[in-house]
């Protein structure tokens, strides 16, 4: 069942995805060649209980971790370990906050020291689909308008686009009815409606878009071993558009 948000919930909703970006910053900071993936996780876990505040992901339906840390091929929901962080690597972080008993969800890509420039144009391109899909948000539109905007530019930019994965709606459950896939037509879809929030986060891969899971039951890696990027905002829709609720404080001042 799709909810949606009272004033109070949105309000909780925007403290929960403030610490998600603090989260991130925090996060961000600490990201660079000899790291291991588990050291971020526990900067994020010490960074969110810290303020009083439980890391979403952590025992969700079993997952062991507080963030997921995916590199390179791994497209999404790598589990930190003692993997170490290498030049030339690129690091997805998702990230989830409850605070309040309401979550907020959001995903970066970074890149570490050198790339090739068609993996720079993967991570850019990535977080650019994320606005292009962001900008189709508005009251009466369709969930399919967003996928068709993200598959279309992708495409023209000689990405794929994951399809076994989708964007969702977030409140009291950090995963929530809708879906909200990264493909489709527009016009079709659930109709948006002023007070849901979503979160959309296209995961598009610099080779073909088939994709396979780990044996850990978490990771999943695409099946040619070539890149992938996710970048993810948690998003209210209003009557006029969005507002994104992952940003950082001074956004409610441009909004």
């Amino acid at each position: 069942m799709i909810s949606i948000k009272s004033e109070r919930e949105i309000k909780l909703m925007r403290e929960a995805g403030i610490l998600n970006f603090m989260t991130h910053e925090e996060v961000k900071k600490h990201i660079k060649a000899g790291v291991t993936t588990k050291e971020l996780d526990t900067i994020a876990y010490n960074f969110i209980s810290s303020h009083n505040a439980r890391p979403s992901f952590l025992n969700y339906e079993g997952y062991p971790a507080s963030i997921c840390v995916s590199i390179n091929d791994e497209v999404v929901h790598g589990i930190p370990g003692d993997r170490v962080i290498k030049n030339g690597d690129i690091v997805s972080v998702d990230i989830g906050v409850e605070l309040h008993g309401y979550h907020s969800d959001a995903a970066r890509t970074y890149i570490v020291g050198e790339v090739s420039r068609e993996v720079r144009n993967l991570v850019e391109n990535t977080e650019k689909a994320l606005m292009i899909g962001l900008s189709k948000i508005k009251e009466g539109a369709k969930i399919g308008d967003i996928g068709a905007a993200i598959s279309e530019f992708a495409h023209k930019h000689g990405l794929s686009v994951v399809e076994e994965l989708v964007g969702h709606g977030v409140g009291t459950n950090v995963h929530e009815d809708p879906d909200v896939p990264n493909y489709g037509k527009a016009g079709t879809g659930v109709t948006l409606k002023a007070g849901m929030v979503i979160a959309v986060e296209p995961m598009l891969n610099l080779g073909e878009r088939y994709v396979y899971m780990h044996d850990d039951d978490w990771t999943i890696s695409t099946d040619d071993e070539l890149p992938s990027a996710h970048f993810e905002h948690t998003v209210l829709v209003t009557k006029d558009g969005y507002k994104i609720l992952t940003g950082d404080k001074t956004s409610d001042e441009k909004e």
